[in-house]
């Protein structure tokens, strides 16, 4: 049992250099095989086997398969260390599309592959499918899943419907990037919806709970602005960088490596039957054919030439293309970021306002505080004159004179107005409080 495990687990050898590229076949036994390109090295055409893609423990991920040709779904299940071996992709690279970490968007062209995360839609397109992670089980997983579902729909009406000459890793991308841009604006057009209202109730009431939903708002508009940011600065720059862009076509790639190889074989069949040895014709001492090596490298000088020749204008041609499918969606991440700008100034406009009201109203507060202590101020006095009058001592005459009290409350009672009106104006002329 351990020997057959190890047997599954263990890499196949890897074929010839000049072997050509093949799609594997149907397994015997109702398994199928998924063709991985193998455009770098040795140029080998690869095959997995669905059968041994089986969960049989940890480090295994679910994925949903599209084959470039046919538009045809399948689910599989890869472990991380098989795509690494087959496609040539770093470590670093495939933990990027890990849904049990938080990476910000990406999209990264290497020799066999381009890695895809953007958003929920986390991806491995080669030049013969695409390959999109599932993951049902981490949060958000039915909407994950719903998206999953709807990005491997339309890449397959994509290929059943296609009227253009875009390469199967473009369209992989487009539809990629329309699917991150599209989720990206409609949770802005989302956040709009909440916002306006929110700031137009608060700036004609304030109130704790609708300040404390201002908050939570602005914490999601600062997050969604920073992941429309991350997408449209991947776009960008991959749209300065030509080798990054020469790098994800794929499809060219491998159609100059089969058509190397294929010369490669001519050239050699030509050098055997032009200069391989003739068991009738008698070797010469005095004359020698011409060295083989001399026109071998000739014809592959003159080949190299016109292959390099090709190759400038067709990348360019290709680049160009790339550029402008790229260019769409920069101008549309542009425009949501733009709306998100928008927003987040107009929710500052509208703290603003919120704090200039505060303000007058810790104003207000502190001018009445201000009034009310001179007034208390006043009727102090008039109590302390009171009092005095109201103890009983013996011997003072003017305790004695008829309507004394009265009087003497009547004079405090002017007095105190005359010292409250000095005090306002006091205050008015100092501008502590607006009178």
């Amino acid at each position: 049992m351990d020997h057959d495990l190890k047997d599954r687990l263990l890499l196949p050898p890897r074929a010839a250099s000049n072997a050509p590229h093949r799609r594997g076949k149907p397994a015997a036994g109702g398994g199928s095989v998924v063709g991985v390109v193998a455009g770098g090295g040795g140029g080998s055409g690869v095959s997995i086997d669905v059968n041994g893609l089986k969960k049989r423990g940890g480090g295994r991920r679910s994925w949903v398969r599209v084959d470039a040709t046919t538009g045809a779904s399948e689910a599989v299940e890869v472990a991380k260390p098989a795509l690494m071996r087959r496609l040539d992709l770093p470590a670093r690279d495939l933990r990027l599309l890990d849904p049990l970490f938080v990476y910000p968007s990406a999209i990264l062209g290497r020799e066999r592959a381009v890695v895809c995360n953007l958003e929920r839609i986390r991806c491995i397109i080669t030049a013969d499918e695409a390959l999109v992670l599932r993951d049902p089980d981490a949060d958000g997983g039915a909407a994950a899943e719903e998206a999953v579902w709807r990005y491997v729909n339309e890449l397959q009406r994509r290929l059943v419907d296609r009227a253009d000459d875009l390469p199967f890793e473009f369209i992989a991308l487009e539809v990629a990037l329309e699917a991150a841009c599209s989720f990206l604006d409609s949770q802005a057009v989302e956040l709009e919806a909440e916002a306006y209202p929110l700031l137009d109730e608060l700036t004609a009431k304030i109130s704790t709970l609708d300040l404390e939903r201002a908050r939570r708002l602005k914490s999601k508009l600062v997050a969604l602005t920073r992941r429309v940011q991350k997408v449209r600065d991947e776009i960008e720059q991959l749209m300065d960088d030509d080798g990054d862009m020469a790098e994800m076509y794929l499809t060219e790639k491998k159609r100059r490596m089969e058509a190397s190889l294929l010369d490669e074989q001519g050239l050699q069949g030509i050098g055997n039957n032009v200069f391989g040895p003739s068991l009738s014709a008698p070797v010469s001492p005095v004359s020698s054919p011409p060295p083989p090596r001399r026109l071998e490298k000739q014809f592959s000088f003159a080949r190299s030439r016109h292959d390099s020749f090709k190759s400038s204008e067709s990348s360019q041609y290709n680049i160009e293309e790339l550029e402008m499918l790229l260019e769409a969606y920069f101008v549309v991440t542009d425009y949501t970021l733009s709306k998100l700008t928008s927003l987040k100034e107009y929710i500052d406009d509208t703290e603003d306002f919120i704090n200039i009201q505060l303000d007058n109203v810790r104003n207000q507060l502190i001018q009445f505080e201000l009034l009310l202590t001179t007034a208390t101020f006043v009727v102090a006095i008039f109590g302390v004159v009171s009092g005095v009058f109201g103890m009983n001592f013996e011997g003072v005459s003017v305790f004695k004179v008829p309507h004394a009290f009265e009087w003497t409350l009547i004079i405090t009672g002017a007095c105190g107005a005359v010292v409250f009106a000095c005090l306002l104006w006091y205050f008015k002329k100092r501008r502590f409080y607006p009178l």
